[in-house]
């Protein structure tokens, strides 16, 4: 087997590279849409429907990063983006560590399933889906508890 390092090094100046073992940043939207929020029905694993979403690019600012997921997986584009909560309990997506910023907006266009969504909804909020993945169900529960937007 070929000689991988065990550590890294600056190429420039011979200092060891420390590694950081860090949570990956995400974001969330929840989208109001028509008479209820949209949901998408995931393919990948873990299964059940979530709040789209997805990772922050390196270079990317959280609300771009926002814009980008909804349009890549419900063909939405966002009006009125408005930071909802924060959540980073370290066993909320069963994969990794993630810190996930969450907003609401209200979504504007034709509403579809991208890529990675086996299916986009819109679903009220009082008539939410049986298996709901990460901890979407606690979200979106705060949402209906503490939104300022009524739908």
């Amino acid at each position: 087997m070929a000689n991988v390092p065990t550590h890294l090094v600056c190429p420039h100046c011979g200092n060891e590279i420390r590694r950081y073992r860090n949570p990956f940043p995400t974001v969330d939207v929840i989208i109001r849409y028509k008479r209820g929020i949209v949901l998408i029905e995931r393919k990948n694993p873990p299964p059940g429907w979530a709040i789209p979403g997805g990772f922050i690019d390196y270079g990317e600012s959280a609300e771009e990063a926002a814009a980008r997921e909804m349009r890549e997986e419900t063909g939405l584009e966002l009006e009125g983006l408005r930071l909802f909560t924060v959540r980073s309990d370290p066993d909320r997506d069963p994969r990794f560590h993630t810190v996930t910023i969450v907003f609401t907006a209200r979504g504007a266009g034709r509403l579809h399933a991208g890529d990675d969504a086996a299916r986009a909804r819109v679903f009220p909020l009082d008539r939410l889906p049986e298996t709901i993945a990460f901890d979407h169900r606690e979200v979106l529960e705060l949402y209906r508890q503490h939104r300022p937007d009524r739908i």
